[in-house]
């Protein structure tokens, strides 16, 4: 089997592919289609590296390399799948592929900043699309409703799907909303967004993995900002007094800190570094 994820690894950068949703390199990418295409458990490369393959399962394997190849579909689409940390999600075309910076933040619950996990009992997950991060509140807030908006009826099939697979219906509430227009009067403890924030000369330098999801789910103006400003002007009057507000914003700090000086955004340390994901108090907005 070390052949065979060599040998597609290989292939994939000679093919020049794009990383970007789920791994960030060709090993790791060649790994994840390998072991579908053998039917092995994505968590157990290592036990298996020197695992002996027949010809049946190797062109299996090979043949999901070789489509990702030619169809240049993030391995996420053709597997149906996407992970954060340990916790796997249904995905398809009709939503982007899971890769929030907050759900490292939901790991730990949000501290400090929400120093007490068991009194947040109404929450918000703005722009929704797989569910993912809507999930992942329900399992760090155990006592919490969550409302799981999204405007893409396409991206709430699949967040109903996931919201299924993990048992949360009591609790998850997938609805259609264009951000806040339809939460008219209801508030929350916590609200978590990973709006749209691919400015507009990102957006017509996409490789065509990134083209391959919806171009809702990316865009948001010529400065990648659009989102964020409406979120940043409705959202003090959907919190809750002492309600936390935090939004994703990808490379976009420097842009956001000049057209809002003088909001004290907080933004935490994260794998990638600090500059990703904005934190706000309702009495912080303006």
């Amino acid at each position: 089997m070390r052949s065979l994820v060599l040998g597609a690894a290989a292939r994939l950068e000679e093919a020049g592919v794009s990383f970007g949703h789920g791994t960030t390199n060709a090993v790791d990418e060649a790994a994840w289609l390998v072991l579908h295409g053998l039917g092995l458990p994505v968590s157990e490369l290592g036990p298996h590296l020197d695992l002996a393959v027949d010809a049946e399962r190797a062109r299996a394997a090979n043949a999901l390399v070789a489509k990702r190849i030619r169809t240049r579909k993030p391995a996420a689409y053709l597997l149906n799948e996407a992970w954060l940390g340990p916790h796997r999600f249904f995905v398809d075309e009709r939503v982007i592929v899971p890769r929030s910076f907050i759900a490292e933040l939901l790991r730990q619950k949000l501290s400090p900043w929400i120093r007490e996990p068991a009194r947040v009992r109404t929450t918000l997950d703005l722009c929704t699309g797989s569910g993912c991060l809507a999930i992942l509140v329900a399992l760090a807030f155990p006592k919490a409703g969550v409302d799981a908006a999204d405007l893409s009826p396409g991206a709430l099939a699949v967040a109903r799907k996931n919201v299924a697979a993990y048992r949360l219906g009591a609790r998850v509430r997938p609805l259609r909303s264009d951000l806040f227009n339809a939460l008219e009067g209801r508030t929350y403890d916590l609200i978590v967004s990973n709006p749209p924030y691919v400015t507009a000369a990102s957006m017509r330098r996409l490789p065509e993995e990134y083209r391959r999801e919806p171009e809702m789910a990316l865009a948001s103006g010529r400065d990648g900002l659009a989102h964020t400003r409406a979120i940043l002007a409705q959202a003090k009057g959907h919190l809750n007094p002492g309600g936390l507000l935090v939004v994703e914003i990808g490379h976009n700090r420097k842009a956001l800190e000049r057209a809002f000086p003088k909001l004290p955004f907080q933004w935490p340390a994260l794998s990638a570094g600090a500059g990703f994901v904005f934190l706000l108090r309702r009495e912080d907005l303006p």
